[in-house]
């Protein structure tokens, strides 16, 4: 049974992943608002909000969607399949750009890549039977892990970790403890997990280098990869990654952070009483972060558990502020753009990445320069959207307004037809 949905929590998915668009998207990364970029390491800024925020999102959501807090076989494989399918999406990200057919080359790859990437979209969020959905899900993880580390030149550093792969491993890992464990149980197990991370990042020496460091490629998080990952990572210099192994660990506690405020959305209490609650737990969160940030700081790329804290104290206020206005109040005026871009998460989140890899494959002529070419993602912008501005920041800005533009009105489209993808 699956509880009435929370349009403040719907809302608040929306403008999160509508923010991810944007960031994601400027039409030159060399000219970005600040704000607009993650932090460069130690620090936070609105950018950094955006995954964790999701993190919260989906654990708030995991106690509407199984309010009985019924285990049985059904329920797992209904889980392990979602965490499966959310994982296989996001590695598949990394693959479209490295994918090679028979020699292929130009818009005949392309469109290659475009047939594989919706076969496996279909394959991934495609309504069938248990039994069919677990083969898929299996038998792509296992595609990419052969294609990985098989010594195929063209894959042989593909990205292996990623943000849906770390919302995979936090939504299975979320999942169980809230169907096997209390409140208190879970609350304890996320202090536990962030303590102990500080413990490991702060005591324990790093292998080949010494004492511990929390520093850009001389911590143990970045070590762990290197070991374990090798070769498979985002950062360039191939050691590292900010989704790597060791830092999802305290992930799952923000996870668990937004899993107890889904539970206490759920308790009987009048919902004026929630919102006091939920905006107190908020200021908490907030100011031990920023004690906390003092010995251990606030850092994506670790996921440092005052980062965690921090993150998940805001997200906590955010939606406090909305349930008082959207769910108490009852003035939902304003909100459906957020709404449909809410309730569509998973198509987002795989095309918005296809697309732009996409447009990048299409070679044509430069007009400014006769023996050039350029992709045509960049033509776009060049061409059609700087020109009118004179602060290259804004047009940068425009840009990405444009695109989530583009989206809205596709996502308005599945909205009004009741088209809702799922993994």
């Amino acid at each position: 049974m699956q509880k009435e949905r929370l349009i403040s929590l719907d809302v608040f998915r929306g403008f999160t992943i509508l923010l991810m668009t944007i960031v994601n998207n400027p039409g030159s990364w060399e000219t970005v608002y600040p704000p607009l970029l993650h932090s460069s390491w130690n620090g936070c800024t609105p950018t950094d909000l955006v995954f964790p925020f999701f993190i919260f999102i989906m654990g708030v959501a995991i106690a509407f969607a199984m309010p009985t807090k019924t285990f049985d076989s059904t329920t797992f494989n209904r889980i392990i399949i979602r965490s499966l399918r959310m994982i296989c999406l996001g590695i598949f990200f990394n693959f479209f750009g490295k994918i090679q057919l028979f020699g292929l080359e130009g818009i005949a790859l392309l469109i290659g890549r475009l047939a594989i990437s919706i076969a496996v979209g279909y394959a991934l969020m495609g309504n069938f039977n248990s039994k069919i959905k677990m083969y898929l899900s299996v038998s792509i993880l296992i595609t990419y892990l052969f294609l990985a580390y098989s010594g195929f030149e063209a894959y042989h550093d593909v990205r292996l970790p990623g943000v849906l792969q770390r919302i995979g491993i936090v939504y299975f890992i979320a999942s169980l403890l809230y169907l096997k464990t209390s409140p208190k149980t879970q609350l304890i197990i996320a202090v536990s997990i962030l303590l102990g991370y500080w413990m490991i990042m702060t005591l324990i020496p790093v292998p080949g280098i010494g004492i511990s460091s929390l520093e850009k490629g001389t911590n143990l998080a970045s070590w762990t990869d290197s070991i374990l990952l090798k070769g498979h990572v985002w950062n360039e210099t191939k050691t590292w990654d900010p989704e790597g192994i060791l830092s999802t660990l305290p992930a799952i506690a923000s996870g668990i952070i937004g899993l107890l405020i889904g539970q206490l959305l759920n308790r009987p209490l009048p919902k004026l009483e929630i919102a006091k609650k939920m905006g107190s737990y908020g200021i908490l969160l907030i100011l031990i972060a920023l004690l906390w940030n003092t010995v251990f700081p606030v850092n994506k790329s670790l996921w440092t558990s005052s980062f965690v804290v921090c993150t998940s104290g805001i997200a906590l206020l955010v939606l406090t502020l909305l349930y008082y206005i959207i769910d108490i109040l009852n003035f939902k005026k304003g909100t459906k753009l957020f709404l449909i871009w809410g309730v569509n998460p998973m198509i987002v989140f795989f095309l918005s990445e296809i697309i732009p890899q996409a447009l990048q494959m299409i070679s044509i002529q430069n007009p400014k320069i006769t023996t050039a070419k350029i992709n045509l993602l960049e033509y776009l912008y060049v061409f059609d959207v700087a020109p009118y501005f004179n602060n290259p920041m804004t047009a940068s800005l425009a840009f990405a307004l444009i695109y989530v533009g583009f989206w809205t009105l596709l996502l308005a489209y599945f909205y009004k037809n009741k088209m809702i993808f799922k993994v």
